[in-house]
């Protein structure tokens, strides 16, 4: 099934859910060419969230893909205090939410290091590059190795440019 990261983020945006744009459709953001299986987001874990989620993914067969059982993605007044991250399997491909992200920490902070990003299908907030590459560093996964080889050449790269502006 292909992945429709602009399907989602429109999705959970139209269902109010406030996030942040993580993992490995971040990197591509910033620059990184490399291919992308999932969309991670950053948010608040909180009963309200928790039904935003639910409400932007309701009609795409949404279920628990960490589960052997493949359970569906339903709500009870039981589990809601108990989510900490959902690693779900939709329609329009996986969705991962996160309420922490290694070595920046919960979403308030991931939100403070976080910026904008307009397209034609809405505005999103993206972990910034320096959070994204402590992120990295933290993760220390295979995946999170290589994706720093072309993250901090980007950042030098940003660094020597506000260090010597080109002339207009």
């Amino acid at each position: 099934m292909p992945q429709d990261d602009q399907g989602l983020l429109s999705r959970l945006k139209t269902a109010g859910l406030d996030f942040v744009v993580i993992g490995g459709v971040c990197c591509v953001y910033h620059g990184v060419p490399i291919a992308t299986y999932d969309l991670d987001i950053c948010c608040r874990f909180d009963e309200t969230n928790v039904r935003r989620i639910h409400t932007a993914l309701q009609d795409l067969h949404p279920y628990h893909r960490l589960t052997p059982q493949k359970l569906p993605f339903e709500l009870s007044a039981e589990m809601l205090p108990s989510l900490k991250n959902l690693c779900l399997e939709t329609d329009l491909g996986r969705l991962d939410c996160l309420s922490e992200v290694l070595g920046v920490g919960h979403y308030d902070a991931v939100l403070r290091s976080s910026e904008p990003a307009s397209f034609s299908y809405g505005t999103f907030r993206f972990l910034a590059l320096d959070a994204l590459i402590t992120a990295k560093e933290h993760a220390g996964r295979d995946r999170d190795l290589a994706a720093l080889r072309h993250l901090k050449p980007i950042q030098e790269k940003l660094i020597q440019q506000s260090k010597n502006p080109k002339p207009r």
